[in-house]
């Protein structure tokens, strides 16, 4: 039976030096590779270290050195596929520059933004990737660029904030994406976002992140060049979880003037909208078109392939990492690579099943 008092002691400096029969000073510049030490007494050292097994103390090591070789990365959702991918490319990189990463997750919820941020200050990371989950709400950001902390932005853009910010311009994919739709005959088209908000949506409201202000921006330049209006009441945000998501889907689908095609701003909004679909006996494309941010391999496994919004993410994830070593490093600053998005046609969008539909451009209600 085993207890505290039976577990083995961690290996300590004091013990290799001992077995070394070197000073704990010595051990500890050898273990550190700082200072001044003999081949000699560095060949014991290390020797020892091995024999006992010995791990050494990273924080002990942080405070001697300035140094945890540690990165914190701070995400609104390690659920959501697409920050997955982009940790994949930020712990990928890392660890070719003997880096580890802490992350933590904040369920877009700025408050826990800010206590994650304090909690990996504490732990004296070297540097944080932080995908904000507000773009205007940012001060904790600002007290972490003015302390000199090392800081780079993943996914969306601070207001106000010069920061290597990592991101890919959507207004312009959104506008395209727009476009493909209103010229296959949609004219009712949502847009599902899980961006939170006190009011629905309308022209003015501010919305709190840089990609789906982008969005929607883009969205309402195709309408208003093809003489119509966006259709306001299909821009549905606040979509939290699987259920909600279904809910919305089911709402916009059921209008008195429904939606004829449906746009998910993400992987996980998609899943729980297609299953909404398939649960209200619809078909895609041929009862409701579909487009969805993102291009992940199931996308193109269904039946039909979806129509998607592709973005660079693993690269975005390896550019942010590149870029926040470089600051942590001290190197010269280079300038963080532009990424873009692009539309790839698939079989998920067709022309609307309601043949009243006017043929030629008139305003929305």
């Amino acid at each position: 039976m085993s207890s505290n008092g039976s577990r083995r002691r961690d290996i300590t400096v004091a013990d290799v030096a001992k077995a070394a029969n070197v000073s704990k000073a010595q051990a500890a510049r050898a273990l550190g590779n700082y200072g001044a030490v003999s081949d000699d007494v560095r060949e014991r050292v290390l020797a020892a270290a091995e024999e006992l097994a010995y791990r050494p103390n990273e924080l002990a090591r942080s405070m001697n050195t300035g140094k945890s070789n540690t990165i914190g990365v701070v995400v609104g959702d390690i659920e959501n596929p697409h920050f997955g991918l982009a940790t994949r490319g930020i712990t990928d990189t890392a660890k070719k520059s003997g880096f580890n990463v802490i992350l933590i997750n904040t369920d877009e919820e700025r408050a826990a933004e800010v206590d994650a941020v304090q909690v990996l200050l504490d732990k004296r990371v070297d540097g944080l990737i932080v995908a904000p989950a507000s773009s205007t709400e940012t001060q904790h950001l600002q007290r972490v660029q003015d302390s000199g902390r090392p800081l780079v932005l993943l996914d969306r853009a601070a207001d106000g904030l010069q920061i290597d910010t990592v991101t890919v311009e959507m207004t312009g994919v959104a506008y395209e994406s727009t476009r493909y739709l209103i010229e296959a005959g949609h004219r009712r088209i949502a847009f599902i976002s899980t961006l939170k908000s006190a009011v629905p949506y309308s022209e003015g409201v501010p919305l709190d992140s840089s990609q789906i202000a982008e969005r929607v921006d883009g969205m309402r330049r195709a309408f208003l060049e093809s003489g119509l209006s966006l259709p306001e009441d299909l821009v549905r945000l606040n979509a939290g979880d699987a259920e909600s998501i279904r809910n919305i889907t089911r709402e916009v689908l059921h209008l008195p003037d429904p939606a004829t095609a449906v746009v998910a701003s993400d992987g996980l909004i998609a899943l729980s909208v297609v299953e909404a679909i398939q649960e209200m006996d619809l078909s895609i494309p041929e009862d409701v078109s579909f487009l969805m941010y993102d291009d992940f391999a199931w996308t193109r496994l269904t039946s039909p392939p979806l129509t998607v919004v592709a973005q660079p993410v693993y690269e975005m994830g390896v550019a942010a990492a590149e870029a926040l070593i470089r600051q942590i490093e001290g190197r010269r600053p280079a300038a963080v690579p532009t990424f873009t998005a692009r539309l790839i046609r698939r079989n998920s969008v067709g022309a609307p099943r309601k043949s009243e539909l006017p043929s030629e451009a008139t305003p929305s209600r």
